[in-house]
């Protein structure tokens, strides 16, 4: 019998190269149709290896999901930028590899995501996902994520409509 390593923890500088490769085909998955195609090449672009190295060296909070040892997915998180919102927590961006959809690492690594927001005293936590994107919609309705408000978001000169979902602190809902 085998077993399978499944271990989430806080990205390191090493872990850029895969968190990038992760970056680009989650984008591309989630994305493609939605946004302007060359737009949605330049933004994926933008965020090589050494964009992600410098982040982590930041020390942005940044969780990897990894199966086996290689990243299949990653989570940046920190204090809701939504301030007028009674949610002390965001998670800023969640994103699986699509090979690695359907198998419950998107569930964990938000958990864990939710975990570190509340060891940081933020007081429950919201996420903002592009209304179009069927995916990333269903996964946080599946979570339990109450829709809180709509608004849009400027990407490449375009709004674009975004769903706010929340989620309670730990332990009240």
């Amino acid at each position: 019998m085998s077993t399978l390593s499944i271990d989430v923890q806080r990205a390191a500088v090493e872990d850029a190269a895969d968190i990038a490769a992760v970056h680009d085909a989650a984008w591309r998955y989630a994305y493609r149709g939605i946004l302007d195609g060359v737009e949605l090449e330049r933004m994926i672009e933008r965020r090589g290896p050494r964009w992600w190295a410098k982040a982590i060296a930041r020390n942005v909070a940044m969780l990897v999901i990894k199966v086996e040892g290689r990243v299949a997915g990653y989570a940046t998180l920190g204090p809701s930028r939504m301030r007028t919102l009674p949610f002390g927590g965001e998670i800023y961006e969640l994103y699986l590899h699509p090979d690695m959809h359907g198998v419950g690492l998107g569930r964990r690594l938000f958990e864990e995501a939710r975990a570190a927001l509340a060891d940081m005293h933020l007081d429950g936590l919201v996420v903002r996902v592009l209304s179009a994107n069927a995916v990333g919609v269903g996964f946080y309705q599946r979570l339990g994520g109450q829709e809180v408000v709509g608004s849009s978001e400027e990407i490449a000169g375009r709004l674009v409509p975004v769903t706010v979902y929340a989620w309670p602190p730990v332990g009240r809902g």
